[in-house]
């Protein structure tokens, strides 16, 4: 037996026996090198993409809490409705930023920029609505962050709990 069949052999009854990887082809490097470019590429042009659907559902776990802080100040004419009106913001935007987020990652991959935000004192339920008012205005201009349909049907989830809280602050006492 010459020494080059003795080799490929050798090499043939360690790939059988999983002790040594097959050779990857030239080709195949290539293209995992271009795959890899293109990732990088594409991640630098997501990366606003991503910054302005991060700003916005930070924005919205911060509701949250605003609102929370709002409804333990509330007082004065229709204070129940409208400490109930906040209850209802606070304890149903949970649920939907988390699924907006969820729905996301699990399209997109995980977030990682994650901001937090100032909390401010109750003044009045004018200043609760002009802080719901602007909620909405910053999702308005946010929201096209993603195209994905049943992301931006979450979103619109979120909105109608804005409106409805707006409308109990503004005509229920």
């Amino acid at each position: 037996m010459n020494r080059k069949n003795l080799t490929d052999l050798t090499l043939e009854e360690l790939r059988r026996r999983a002790l040594m990887e097959q050779e990857d082809d030239e080709d195949q490097d290539e293209d995992d090198d271009v795959e890899l470019d293109d990732e990088l590429e594409n991640e630098d042009e997501s990366s606003d993409v991503s910054d302005n659907f991060c700003d916005m559902v930070c924005t919205l776990l911060h509701s949250q809490t605003q609102v929370h802080i709002f409804h333990l100040g509330v007082r004065g004419k229709g204070s129940y409705a409208a400490h109930k009106a906040l209850q209802g913001y606070y304890e149903g935007i949970d649920a939907l930023v988390d699924g907006i987020i969820e729905s996301y990652q699990g399209k997109y991959g995980l977030l990682t920029n994650y901001k937090s935000f100032k909390n401010v004192s109750f003044k009045s339920i004018k200043q609760t609505i002009s802080y719901l008012k602007g909620l909405n205005d910053m999702i308005e201009d946010k929201r096209d962050c993603c195209d994905d349909t049943f992301i931006q049907n979450q979103i619109d989830a979120v909105q109608e709990l804005i409106f409805s809280t707006l409308y109990k602050l503004r005509f229920l006492e």
